[in-house]
């Protein structure tokens, strides 16, 4: 199983579709608030459809509550300031895949506590950033697939 944190999220639709990813891949999703919504948004609702009830989720007051019954080797940050691409990172289940809110991305004390934990997902030159939902789908399957998608038909 594969973990999935989104630290200070801030728009609904990117939550509800990363509700409905992590109920079909079978991650779990933490939400670290405060979060820039509230979890009966609309949006947030139309985006996860009816997946919710599938989807293991809680919500951690701060990012230590979050993180403090993972192995803090198997963090792994992802950020446009990253190093590593993520697809030079080995996963492992039980892996932690810490995402930032979208308008400002990951703070640097969080960033460089990771150090090579923190990843990036390459782009074109002059671009700022890939969608969160989108950003999160692309680090989860690439987990899954060299998981040999374990658990999934």
């Amino acid at each position: 199983m594969l973990n999935i944190v989104l630290y200070q999220p801030e728009i609904p639709p990117n939550t509800g579709n990363v509700i409905r990813l992590a109920a079909n891949t079978g991650c779990t999703l933490t939400l670290v608030q405060p979060l820039g919504f509230d979890l009966s948004h609309t949006k947030l609702k139309r985006a996860g459809l009816d997946y919710r009830e599938w989807a293991d989720v809680q919500v951690c007051s701060n990012l230590e509550e979050a993180l403090c019954e993972f192995d803090s080797n198997r963090v792994f940050a992802f950020s446009t300031k990253g190093g590593p691409t993520y697809t030079e990172v080995e996963y492992q289940s039980g892996d932690v895949f810490l995402f930032g809110p979208e308008t400002r991305g990951l703070p640097s004390e969080i960033r460089n506590r990771l150090g090579d934990r923190c990843v990036r997902i390459p782009m074109r030159s002059g671009s700022r950033s890939l969608n969160l939902s989108n950003s999160v789908a692309i680090a989860v399957y690439e987990a899954l697939r060299q998981l040999n998608f374990k658990g999934l038909n």
